[in-house]
């Protein structure tokens, strides 16, 4: 294959710089977490960037990838640890463009609930269904693993845990989105988050109100097909903060 038909659209590579940017800006990474995308140009490799905080990332920092986790150059910088996640899913499932894990506040308690799962509750998150599915590391890498996605068989795990689900929650841990695009995987990395966090206020409360199967499918059609909204309001900022 020649070497030019498996560069990426540098408007891709600015669009993933900027949802780096948005999700720190966001709350939803720190100096922790990572996002990618599926490379437009050869859908084999992925785009992620190198080790490094996500509100800091440039265009020089996007690195490629091949579906085995293995960077294209191997000689490059080094990467994320934790790169497994998304090779293994985008391996696993060829709709899937773009790909968030992060550690965000609101999920992580309901990552080691006993009792309460992540449903969706907001209908911007229907997304998120009737119940998100929870990933036990312990239950593919034994009782004493560091929780984190070290190693392709613990990525393979993941994805088998997220199916065809848009989100799986990972246990002590934080959670994984997955989407089309890459302005639709920010939008549901973020609302699952805000969603978290509503679902955990008001079972304070008493019992809650979670959607049902038909309305999450129905705030699915209505809302996402709208995702340019936040989108564009998420860039401007996120240009506006850069120019300082």
């Amino acid at each position: 294959m020649p070497l030019h038909s498996t560069r990426p659209a540098a408007a891709l590579v600015d669009d993933l710089v900027t949802a780096n940017r948005i999700l720190a800006a966001q709350g939803v990474l720190d100096a922790f977490g990572h996002v990618s995308a599926r490379n437009d140009a050869a859908p084999d490799r992925f785009l992620l960037a190198r080790n490094m905080a996500p509100g800091s990332v440039t265009a020089d920092d996007i690195l490629q990838f091949h579906l085995d986790g293995s960077p294209v150059d191997a000689k490059g910088p080094r990467p994320y640890l934790e790169r497994f996640i998304h090779s293994e899913i985008y391996a696993a499932r060829p709709d899937v463009m773009a790909v968030v894990h992060s550690h965000s506040h609101s999920i992580v308690p309901l990552s080691i609930s006993v009792e309460h799962r992540l449903r969706a509750v907001l209908h911007m998150a229907g997304f998120i269904g009737t119940g998100a599915p929870l990933f036990e590391i312990r239950d593919a890498g034994g009782p004493a693993t560091d929780l984190l996605i070290r190693s392709p068989e613990l990525g393979r795990a993941l994805a088998v845990s997220l199916a065809g689900s848009n989100i799986v929650v990972m246990r002590g841990h934080g959670s994984t989105v997955t989407a089309p695009s890459l302005p639709l995987v920010v939008y549901r990395a973020v609302y699952a988050e805000l969603n978290a966090r509503y679902q955990s206020e008001a079972m304070r409360l008493g019992p809650i109100t979670a959607l049902t199967a038909e309305e999450a499918a129905a705030c699915v059609t209505s809302i996402e097909g709208q995702v340019h909204r936040p989108w564009d309001l998420w860039t401007r900022e996120a240009a506006e903060r850069r120019r300082g």
